[in-house]
């Protein structure tokens, strides 16, 4: 992974993920020759989201996305699918931190309970 802005987008995005739930596990996942490091899973009853680092941009992929209440918009990528959704943050941009905490708090409790997740 490049050590510059997406590093730090994504070391960000990682301490969101962690205050908003306390517990949640991260692993590496999908190693392979082209990336040995592995994609960044965060999983709390299964997976909640994943990091990935691009030349452009980083992207957070919610794997049920889809059925995520998204009040405040941050959702920008994925939108054609199913199951997942996105967030795909460029350099420079900011992700508003309250919304995306609730996002995964939201992520992590559909997880926990099997079905759509209701805003607290």
């Amino acid at each position: 992974m490049a050590d510059d802005w997406r590093t730090e987008t994504l070391q960000r995005m990682r301490k969101l993920i962690e205050e908003a739930v306390p517990g949640v596990v991260e692993e590496a996942k999908w190693m392979k020759p082209s990336n040995p490091a592995g994609v960044p899973t965060w999983s709390h009853h299964g997976i909640i989201c994943t990091g990935e680092t691009y030349k452009d941009y980083v992207k957070l992929t919610f794997m049920k996305g889809a059925s995520v209440p998204d009040p405040a918009g941050l959702f920008n990528a994925s939108l054609e699918g199913n199951a997942r959704r996105a967030i795909d943050i460029r350099r420079g941009e900011n992700v508003d931190a309250p919304a995306f905490r609730a996002l995964v708090q939201d992520a992590a409790a559909l997880n926990e309970h099997g079905k759509r997740a209701a805003r607290r």
